[in-house]
C-alpha cells in the first residue's frame, strides 16, 4: 500500500450538520448549514482539527468549500445530494493549465465540495454517498445549452495531505474526483458510480499533481476509470507543472472507454506512473496512453501491469493523436515525446483487437516495452513510429517491436 503518505487523523472535536439546521428530508436545501458548518470549523481552530458528522438521512444543498483540518464524515445510510437548481452553482476562474474551461470558453462551474489551498482534509465515513445528480448537467450538455463547463463532483486544487475513503460516489455532472496543482493525495476503498452514456464522467482523474495513491476501489463510469494529466497545449506547456508519483492499485471497473488512461492533456508532462492488479470488464479499451501534436510536454517512466480484462473493444492503445485543442493558438511544433512505457502480465478475455501504437512521425515513441501479454483478440496489431521490445506477446506484436525471447 501507498497510502502511508498521508496518515490519517484521528480528531476529538466533532460537530453534526443538524447542530447548523441541517435537515435530511432529501427536500429541504441544506447549503446554509454546511457553509455556517465549515466555517464553524475555519474559526474554531481546534487542536488537531474538527469533524463534520453527517448522520443517516438524504442531506440536499448547493455547493460547498471545505477547509483546512477538517473530517467530513459521512455516516452509514447519509447521503449528501447536489441540487439541479444550476443557476445558483458558483462560478469560478478556468485553471490556468487549461486557460479556459475544458468544455466551454470562459470561466467553469465550482465543484460540488471544493477545496483550493487545503491541507489535512479527509472525506471518509461509512460508505455513504455523495450524489452529484448529474443527470440534468448531462442533458444541458446533450442538447448543447451549458453557458459554462460543467462542475466536477471533488476537487481539490493547490492542496496537499488528503484522504478520501470508504464512500460512495455517484453521478458527477462531469469529472467525478479531481486533484488539481495538489500533492499527497490518497484516495482508497471508494465507490465511483455512473450510468456508462453519461458523457465526460471519469473516475479520478489526477491532474498536475504528485505523489497520488489510488488503491482498492470500484469505479463504473461513463468515461475513463482512472486518467492522469497535466494541462492542455499552449496553456499546460506556459504553466509547466507535471504529473508524478501516481500509484493505482487493485482497482477494478468497467467503462465505455479507457481502465487506465495517460493523457490525452499532458503538456506539463507525465511521468512515474505505477499502475498494477487491475480488473477490468465490459471495456471500450483496457489501457490507452493518449497525446496529440500541440500538447508539447512528454509521457515518460510509465509502468502499467497485473491486468486483467474481458469483454473488450481494445486491448491497448499507444496514440499520438487523439484529444482536442483549446483554441486555434497551439504550437503544432510542439510535440510530446514518449518514452519509457513498460506492459506487463497482462491477460484478456474476449477482447475484440489486441492493441495499436501509432507515434508521430516527427516524435516517434521509443522504449515502449511489452512483456507476458495474451490479448486472445484478432490477431492484427497497428502500428507506426515506433520502437521498443516485445517478449512472449500474442497475438504476435509489432514488427517495430524486437523480439526478444525470455
Amino acid at each position: 500500500t501507498c497510502s502511508g503518505i498521508v496518515p490519517m487523523k484521528y480528531r476529538q472535536d466533532t460537530i453534526s450538520i443538524t447542530d447548523f439546521g441541517g435537515v435530511g428530508d432529501g427536500h429541504t436545501l441544506n447549503t446554509k448549514a454546511f457553509r455556517e458548518a465549515i466555517y464553524r470549523i475555519e474559526h474554531l481552530k481546534r487542536r488537531g482539527g474538527t469533524i463534520l458528522y453527517i448522520p443517516p438521512g438524504v442531506f440536499l444543498t448547493g455547493s460547498f468549500n471545505l477547509t483546512s483540518h477538517m473530517t467530513l464524515y459521512l455516516a452509514k445510510g447519509a447521503v449528501i445530494r447536489a441540487t439541479q437548481d444550476t443557476s445558483t452553482w458558483p462560478l469560478i476562474a478556468p485553471l490556468p493549465s487549461y486557460g479556459r474551461g475544458r468544455e466551454r470558453p470562459g470561466g467553469r462551474y465550482m465543484s460540488f465540495i471544493h477545496g483550493d489551498g487545503l491541507h489535512d482534509v479527509i472525506i471518509t465515513g461509512e460508505n455513504g454517498t455523495i450524489d452529484g445528480q448529474g443527470d440534468v448537467w448531462w442533458n444541458m450538455w446533450r442538447q448543447r445549452t451549458l453557458q459554462f463547463t460543467r462542475p466536477n463532483l471533488v476537487e481539490f486544487m493547490n492542496s496537499k495531505n488528503i484522504i478520501i475513503s470508504n464512500v460512495i460516489f455517484q453521478n458527477s455532472p462531469f469529472w467525478t474526483l479531481h486533484p488539481v496543482y495538489s500533492s499527497n493525495v490518497v484516495i482508497r476503498y471508494v465507490t465511483i458510480l455512473a450510468p456508462a452514456d453519461s458523457p465526460n464522467t471519469d473516475g479520478i482523474d489526477p491532474d498536475s499533481s504528485s505523489h497520488v495513491c489510488i488503491e482498492d476501489s470500484y469505479i463504473s463510469t461513463g468515461d475513463d476509470l482512472v486518467a492522469v494529466k497535466s494541462g492542455w497545449d499552449e496553456y499546460g506547456i506556459k504553466y509547466g507543472r507535471k504529473s508524478y508519483g501516481i500509484t493505482i492499485r487493485r482497482v477494478t471497473g468497467s467503462s465505455p472507454f479507457a481502465g487506465i488512461a495517460i493523457g490525452s492533456e499532458t503538456s506539463g508532462g507525465v511521468e512515474n506512473v505505477l499502475a498494477e492488479h487491475i480488473n477490468l470488464f465490459n471495456m471500450g479499451l483496457g489501457i490507452h496512453v493518449k497525446t496529440n501534436i500541440g500538447r508539447g510536454g512528454y509521457i515518460k517512466n510509465i509502468t502499467i501491469s497485473d491486468v486483467y480484462m474481458e469483454n473488450a473493444r481494445k486491448g491497448i492503445k499507444i496514440a499520438g493523436d487523439v484529444g482536442d485543442h483549446p483554441d486555434e493558438n497551439y504550437d503544432p511544433n510542439a510535440l510530446p515525446v514518449v518514452h519509457g512505457v513498460t506492459m506487463r502480465n497482462i491477460w484478456g478475455e474476449k477482447v475484440l483487437q489486441p492493441g495499436s501504437i501509432q507515434g508521430l512521425k516527427n516524435s516517434p515513441f521509443t522504449g515502449i516495452c511489452f512483456s507476458n501479454i495474451h490479448l486472445h483478440g484478432t490477431p492484427l496489431w497497428k502500428c507506426s513510429d515506433v520502437s521498443g521490445t516485445a517478449s512472449a506477446v500474442s497475438p504476435s506484436p509489432c514488427a517495430q517491436l524486437t523480439s526478444i525471447p525470455g
